[in-house]
């Protein structure tokens, strides 16, 4: 079974556009460890209207955060405290994906950042989206992960550059997911859409 976690080179990159196409395509389970803020229209929420199968399961957050800022800052206007040890993955005979919080190297307490709660098994998709400075943002995110060992693929969403997408996969040598493009609208038939031209993919990673 697959387990992979989507992490972004920044905030508002597409991780959970991202996530329900693989949700779907895999008819996999969903789980958000860390959610921050927009509690009533959470990423959870945004999955399960955007699935069409009736298969996966969408688990609860370890950390449900009122405030929409870094876990560690909105934990602590909360009154808590929050225990990786405590975020502990959904027992399932499904595949999973896994969203993370903003990106890799966000806090989620004094010690521990988003990074710590990737646990080594689990493969990695880095979304990625063009704007001034986004090539440094997912060389050091794609490299750090290359580094610690992990299997590391990209999806490219947005308006599509090629002279920025061309130098990340040289640079990073990293395999290539696919394009989710800039839609008017995601609405259930754009993600199955997507869904059936990424399904191959994901299930060989």
């Amino acid at each position: 079974m697959q387990q992979i976690f989507v992490t972004g080179i920044s905030t508002d990159v597409g991780k959970t556009i991202a996530s329900a196409i693989f949700t779907e395509a895999l008819e996999a389970d969903y789980w958000k460890p860390v959610q921050a803020g927009d509690l009533e229209n959470s990423d959870s929420h945004k999955v399960a209207d955007l699935i069409s199968n009736s298969r996966t399961v969408i688990h609860k957050n370890s950390y449900a955060l009122t405030q929409p800022m870094s876990p560690h800052a909105a934990a602590e206007i909360d009154g808590i405290h929050i225990d990786t040890s405590k975020i502990v993955e959904p027992d399932t005979k499904n595949h999973l994906i896994i969203e993370g919080a903003g990106g890799l190297l966000v806090p989620l307490n004094d010690s521990d950042t988003i990074l710590d709660i990737v646990m080594p098994n689990y493969k990695v998709v880095v979304v990625s989206r063009h704007y001034l400075g986004s090539i440094n943002h997912s060389l050091l995110t794609i490299n750090w992960l290359k580094q610690k060992g992990y299997d590391v693929s990209v999806l490219f969403s947005g308006v599509s550059n090629p002279h920025t997408e061309q130098i990340i996969l040289h640079k990073t040598g990293v395999s290539l997911i696919g394009r989710i493009d800039e839609e008017a609208n995601f609405d259930k038939a754009v993600i199955k859409k997507y869904a059936d031209k990424f399904k191959h993919i994901l299930e060989t990673l």
